[in-house]
């Protein structure tokens, strides 16, 4: 008798209560929701709420960028090769990539022009992107994708990241979740290779309160327990720290902290930490848009003597200290 051998995608399929392991971008609706959060996260007397109504003006750029666009998806012989490899299907750090994001980026910069922004953007500003050169352009992707901080201009990072996040989900919209293989680390996207930007506890059907990564570039989410750092794998010396009447307060001894939907989790192996939300004290919690409205915990969670996990995409430091996390691209 001749035994049958599942492999790991087959089993889920089997199994009905199984937790669903990817969560693949919306394309019609993602960049949209993020705009709609950030505009709601830029009031109540938000210290950098100019700059999220601008960047909410983005995000309705991309949205109407992606709604026309249509990027080359992986060939069948790649997604093979990625599952066989145990890498990230469209890798983000790897291979060649499509041209067509450079003009994504001017439309973008065009787009934000006219958005119609109570602080408008500089003109010297706009001029100095539109200005970039080809080489220029992809020599900046480089170092923002890769994480090499001391190379990245951080006034022309957010919108060249927005650019390569209109194509990048747009590949992961379009992925079948049972083709993205399982790849060395869960710390990283299994679809590009890219690194989380923030998690969530999510609500509803076969989600339900299970905690989510979502990727900085393709916004493809995926499943990660509870209680375990992002950075470094570590269960060790996890902590959940929010803010609380302008004071850092811990979950573990202080019963108001337990109410809040936006926490930072921490590891005490690598000192690091990236942000958390719960949708059940929170239904509109978006972890890109959340994440960057929350600089006032970010700053004392440096006063805790932690460092980001990895810096915002929209929002890099002139100076930023490289963190020992993991490689991102790597597999």
């Amino acid at each position: 008798m001749v035994q049958r051998i599942l492999e790991a995608g087959q089993i889920e399929a089997l199994d009905r209560s199984a937790i669903p392991r990817i969560r693949i971008p919306e394309r019609s609706a993602t960049f949209a929701a993020r705009a709609s959060r950030l505009r709601q996260l830029a009031g109540n007397d938000n210290p950098i709420g100019d700059y999220l109504h601008l960047m909410a003006v983005l995000a309705d750029a991309q949205q109407k960028a992606i709604a026309g666009f249509k990027a080359k998806s992986p060939s069948a012989d790649s997604i093979a090769r990625a599952q066989r490899h145990s890498m990230p299907l469209i890798p983000a750090l790897l291979g060649a990539r499509d041209p067509i994001w450079r003009d994504v980026f001017a439309w973008l910069i065009d787009e934000v022009d006219l958005g119609g922004l109570r602080t408008p953007v500089p003109t010297q500003i706009l001029a100095r992107l539109r200005a970039l050169d080809t080489a220029e352009l992809d020599t900046q992707a480089d170092a923002i994708l890769a994480k090499r901080f001391a190379e990245v201009d951080p006034v022309g990072a957010p919108f060249i990241m927005a650019a390569l996040q209109v194509v990048w989900t747009d590949l992961a919209s379009n992925i079948d979740a049972r083709d993205v293989p399982y790849v060395g680390t869960l710390s990283l996207c299994p679809v590009c290779g890219s690194q989380p930007v923030a998690s969530m506890v999510r609500l509803g059907g076969a989600y339900e309160g299970h905690r989510f990564l979502q990727c900085e570039l393709c916004a493809t989410e995926w499943h990660m327990v509870r209680a375990k750092c992002s950075n470094c794998d570590s269960t060790k010396g996890i902590k959940y720290q929010a803010l609380s009447a302008a004071e850092l307060s811990y979950e573990t001894s202080s019963a108001d902290a337990k109410n809040i939907a936006l926490k930072a989790e921490s590891c005490d192996e690598c000192r690091a930490y990236r942000k958390i939300g719960y949708q059940e004290k929170d239904n509109g919690f978006e972890p890109f848009a959340d994440d960057l409205a929350s600089l006032t915990l970010d700053l004392l969670m440096a006063e805790e003597g932690y460092s980001r996990a990895s810096p915002h995409p929209w929002l890099w430091a002139k100076h930023v200290e490289e963190h020992a996390g993991p490689v991102p691209g790597a597999a």
